[in-house]
């Protein structure tokens, strides 16, 4: 886990790209918060014996977001998203985080710490420096896929209708205790295309959040719950490591978003969604930067609410 020091530097370094807003959070800071439930298929209790893959439905909490850490930027801009999910079982959580990135720009955080210092505004532009980037990809080549996925990122037409990948690995341990390791994906039922620069123009600040609302009023979005299982050779520890699409992947569950939540994630009562929270049957990996996110959270929470948050 990070250190008290390493963990406030992270966050730090996001405020420094992002600025820092008072009551937001350091990164995904502009989201929306859904209400809905999981049903885990046959096939997941063959997987895990996790509680949350081998019972009945449970309810959920789900939070979409842009990826910057500026509460006030427009949701029509070509931003990274992020889709993040927190299952009620047995009287405990379980979280599942998520980005529409395919994988991660980073190998460990004292390179996320790096990046956050090349990719920081320029004063006099308002942008990054191109020679730094520039600079910082050539020795950092595993980064190329996550940086050349997100200036590229299209603007979405609706958050339900994304594609969102889990950058870690996970241990799932079946009943006799066997692991096999593999990342989430959450897949759409129905995908649409995503908007032209001259559609984007045209739409509201907060589109994204609207379009929801007026899509629960017709039916849930569904996302079905996906794990690619990681093949011989595959890195489970490198969140930068881009995986063959062609490996096996096992379908899990089904999540059923069914409407806006206003009940959390306001006030002193805000949601934290931490990947390293699991219930026994899930094992985390030694990924240094899933193992560093708990400590950053923390930070991010003590800054903007003044506690430690479920």
């Amino acid at each position: 886990m990070a250190g008290p020091d390493l963990s406030e530097r992270l966050v730090d370094s996001l405020n420094g790209t992002y600025g820092s807003h008072p009551g937001a959070r350091a990164a995904h800071a502009k989201g929306v918060l859904c209400a809905g439930s999981f049903v885990p298929s046959p096939e997941a209790a063959l997987l895990s014996r996790a509680p949350h893959l081998r019972g009945p439905t449970v309810p959920a909490h789900i939070r979409f977001s842009s990826g910057s850490g500026n509460p006030t930027i427009p949701d029509a801009t070509h931003d990274p998203r992020g889709m993040a999910v927190k299952l009620y079982v047995d009287g405990q959580t379980t979280d599942v985080v998520a980005l529409s990135l395919p994988v991660f720009f980073a190998r460990t955080p004292e390179d996320l710490l790096a990046f956050g210092d090349v990719r920081r505004p320029d004063p006099a532009t308002g942008q990054p420096d191109p020679a730094k980037v520039g600079a910082y990809l050539a020795e950092h080549p595993e980064a190329v896929a996550a940086v050349t996925a997100a200036i590229t990122h299209p603007i979405p037409s609706s958050y339900a209708t994304l594609r969102y990948h889990g950058i870690h690995a996970f241990g799932f341990l079946d009943a006799d205790g066997a692991v096999r390791h593999g990342r989430y994906r959450f897949v759409p039922d129905a995908e649409s295309p995503p908007l032209s620069d001259e559609e984007a123009v045209e739409c509201r600040p907060d589109h994204l959040t609207e379009e929801l609302a007026a899509r629960f009023a017709r039916a849930p979005a569904v996302f079905h719950l996906d794990v690619q299982m990681a093949s011989p050779g595959d890195p489970i520890d490198d969140p930068t490591a881009v995986w063959p699409e062609d490996g096996e992947v096992v379908r899990i569950g089904r999540l059923d978003i069914t409407g806006l939540a206003h009940d959390r994630d306001s006030g002193d009562d805000v949601l934290v969604f931490d990947p390293t929270r699991v219930p026994e049957g899930i094992a985390l990996t030694n990924d240094p930067i899933l193992l560093a996110r708990s400590g950053a959270y923390s930070v991010s929470v003590d800054r903007r609410r003044g506690h430690r948050a479920p």
